[in-house]
């Protein structure tokens, strides 16, 4: 089986699918692995580290795709790639199913077989090829430092000639992998951190990693999926969210936004009049900025202060941190291609508790 991997070309998108490592470990399993030369170098993967690792480089995308049975990506593929891709090829990359009904139409029209990261079941057996855990860790990570670097105080607590100054008090919203990973580095960083979820789940995990969990009344069966996700709230479920978020959020410097339900626009947290009520100088780091954002106020990509509070619509946090994610990420889809690898063919048996809840478009015949 040939497989390929080209160099990303999003805007800002600075990971690559398949790193050294797991490129030796599946020409080892018998694999081809074709590289687009440079597709590794903005995370620190030279071209030669990749042919140490027996893989062919090539000079473009095109000659990268041509002949080749499976294609992995980091981000979805324009519709120039599309238009590169062999005709009944698989495709595995993030592809954002609930925003590309265009590409997903044009992969079809192609009979290109694509599999979405974004919807590995959380299941065990799938627990190692969870991209989505593994990327959100580092955008939990990430969030804190731009919080800390973007605030007007200190976070930890400091004795000095000058005399002690208290720490900081940073809220999370939501905690999943990103909200936990939040909360364990604000927390690491001196801050005195407090978090809430709708999930019962949560809590503990909350209080685990030594934050305190706020409105824990308000949590809801009802508000979890079978998968572990937060679900929509009822209109009055929500206002209560609402209305003791208000409350905890006036008294905060640090608030990260982390929420999500998948497959729809991220819940609206954090209102303007809560930006209004919140200490001048405070910082609000959305990470659910590129799925609407949790503050009302978020832009994607921007920074904006209103009422002196400072809002980071913060965009694509893993392709900051490239190598590691891009090391995460290799791992996730080297599982993901080592599982559905049989007789050297990438083959989804019908009714795969993977693969099945992955495709979002269908070719005539497996990769070979």
């Amino acid at each position: 089986m040939r497989i390929a991997v080209p160099r990303e070309t999003a805007p800002g998108e600075n990971r690559v699918a398949l790193v050294p490592e797991s490129a030796a470990r599946l020409a080892k399993a018998g694999c081809v692995i074709v590289v687009e030369r440079g597709a590794g170098q903005a995370a620190g993967f030279t071209d030669a580290a990749y042919h140490a690792a027996g893989v062919t480089l090539v000079a473009d995308f095109a000659t990268a795709c041509a002949g080749s049975d499976l294609v992995l990506k980091v981000q979805r593929p324009s519709a120039p790639e599309i238009a590169a891709l062999p005709p009944n090829s698989t495709l595995i990359c993030f592809l954002s199913p609930a925003t590309s009904s265009s590409q997903i139409q044009a992969l079809a029209a192609r009979g290109i077989t694509a599999y979405a990261m974004e919807l590995v079941p959380r299941i065990t057996r799938a627990q190692s090829m969870d991209a989505l855990s593994s990327q959100a860790t580092i955008v939990g990570y990430k969030a804190a430092l731009i919080g800390a670097a973007a605030m007007s105080r200190l976070l930890p607590m400091m004795t000095t000639a000058a005399g002690t100054i208290a720490p900081a008090k940073a809220f999370v919203l939501g905690a999943g992998v990103a909200g936990l990973q939040a909360i364990a580095t604000a927390r690491r960083l001196g801050a005195v951190v407090s978090a809430f979820d709708v999930r019962p789940a949560a809590r503990e995990q909350v209080q685990s990693v030594g934050a305190t969990f706020i409105a824990a009344e308000l949590v809801s069966a009802s508000s979890e999926t079978a998968g572990g996700y937060a679900t929509e709230q009822a209109a009055d479920q929500h206002q209560r969210e609402l209305d003791a978020i208000h409350r905890h959020i006036k008294d905060m410097d640090l608030v990260i936004t982390t929420a999500a339900i998948p497959g729809k626009p991220a819940p609206r947290l954090v209102t303007e009049a809560m930006v209004k009520d919140m200490r001048v100088g405070s910082v609000i780091v959305d990470v659910s900025a590129e799925a609407g954002g949790n503050c009302e106020l978020t832009v994607a990509g921007e920074t904006r202060v209103v009422y002196g509070v400072s809002i980071i619509g913060a965009v694509n946090l893993p392709a900051t941190v490239p190598y590691h994610a891009s090391q995460m990420y290799s791992r996730n889809l080297q599982t993901l291609v080592e599982y559905a690898l049989k007789d050297g063919v990438f083959r989804a048996e019908p009714g795969d508790p993977i693969l099945d809840p992955m495709r979002v478009t269908a070719s005539l015949q497996p990769s070979h």
